[in-house]
């Protein structure tokens, strides 16, 4: 109680009132040092958040975290939700390399790395996939050889979300082609800027262009850039992409409230004595929020049970596959109740936030294959949680 209290207090004093409204294109932080904010308020409400540790509230204060329990983690995210505060900060370095650093890193990597994430002041990319290498990662070429005291590393990498925006990238190599390829893969960490990294935007069916091909062509890195030791990489890779599966899958829950299907279809569908005019979108929008509740309750649940773990489990193929499902399901439902304003591209005939659900609609399709393919984790499912037969 005295915990709520405090961070009810420190945000009413410190959330600007412009970071208590829904988030516009455009304006999602991932910090970095190519960040531009639209609205300088942005980088302020992240910076006075980062000075509490609350970008990571989790993470140890030492690395510049927050030091916060599970518990009050929740605590903290009621109350954020409650002024309908933005999140101050997202990326890869919070939900991906910053928790595989502080599991596998050393501490001078973590002094390194970690506090630069929880202040916004370096932005991360993820180099796993390759052109012959996607759902079969293991099969990776991108190669690492040494060379004294550094690894010249030559290869490419595709599907590297926000390489053009990035720093720093994260990276599986093979160090070892003479062993199984699991075992010959190693996990390597380095500056985009090094000389030989050139990168090439993909343009997608939405209009946006997140995604790029990253190649590599001699690039010279430092052997104390290797988290982990060299040939862990497997390990350390797979670790890592529990935490993407989870963050994807939404466990830990969103910090910011989002208009509700019901308010959704009001708008369109009307109301008739309180409820939903047309009966059939009633139907849709009921059954999904039935399936919304129980999953919600469920990673509740499951965050309960893993309070004193700090790693995730093989849970986190199933959050990451029914909470994929789920958000492509509500895009498909926003999508239908909004009929022809549903097919908004550009033009005066749409809103803005009509055109943004067009475009959501169509970038939902990507969940099912981005960390790891739908197939990929029903496998895993059946395998490491049910304990099916090969």
């Amino acid at each position: 109680m005295r915990f709520r209290e405090a961070a009810r207090d420190w945000l009413k004093i410190n959330c600007p009132e412009s970071m208590r409204t829904p988030t516009p294109g455009g304006e999602y932080i991932s910090g970095g040092r190519r960040a531009k904010y639209i609205n300088p308020e942005s980088r302020l409400w992240m910076d006075r958040m980062a000075e509490q540790g609350w970008t990571a509230p989790t993470w140890p204060t030492e690395y510049g975290g927050g030091g916060l329990t599970q518990e009050e983690n929740q605590t903290l995210m009621d109350e954020m939700r409650r002024i309908n505060a933005r999140s101050p900060l997202g990326g890869h370095g919070l939900t991906m390399i910053g928790p595989a650093i502080l599991e596998f890193g050393t501490p001078e990597q973590c002094f390194e790395h970690l506090p630069r994430i929880v202040s916004g002041e370096i932005k991360w990319c993820q180099g796993y996939s390759e052109p012959g290498a996607g759902s079969d990662l293991a099969s990776l070429q991108t190669k690492a050889v040494e060379d004294g005291d550094d690894y010249i590393i030559n290869g490419s990498k595709i599907w590297t979300s926000g390489a053009d925006q990035a720093d720093w990238i994260f990276c599986l190599v093979r160090t070892n082609p003479n062993v199984s390829k699991q075992e010959g893969i190693s996990f390597i960490v380095f500056d985009m800027e090094t000389p030989g990294v050139t990168i090439s935007p993909i343009e997608l069916i939405s209009g946006s262009s997140e995604f790029c091909q990253t190649f590599f062509d001699d690039v010279r890195v430092p052997k104390r850039f290797l988290i982990g030791e060299p040939g862990q990489g497997w390990t350390v890779g797979k670790r890592l992409l529990q935490y993407e599966r989870s963050s994807i899958g939404g466990v830990g829950g969103a910090r910011q409230k989002v208009a509700t299907l019901d308010e959704v279809a009001a708008s369109y569908a009307g109301r008739i004595r309180g409820r939903i005019g047309d009966s059939t979108v009633r139907t849709n929008v009921l059954a999904y929020n039935m399936d919304q509740r129980a999953y919600q309750l469920t990673m509740r649940r499951a965050a309960d049970e893993a309070a004193n773990s700090r790693a995730p489990t093989f849970l986190s193929s199933f959050f990451k596959l029914y909470g994929t499902e789920q958000n492509m399901r509500r895009s498909d439902l926003v999508v239908s109740i909004m009929g022809s304003k549903g097919l908004g591209w550009s033009g005066d005939g749409f809103e803005a936030s009509e055109r943004a659900n067009t475009r959501g609609w169509l970038r939902s399709k990507a969940n099912s294959i981005e960390g790891g393919s739908s197939e990929v984790q029903r496998n895993i499912i059946a395998k490491r949680i049910l304990g099916l037969p090969d």
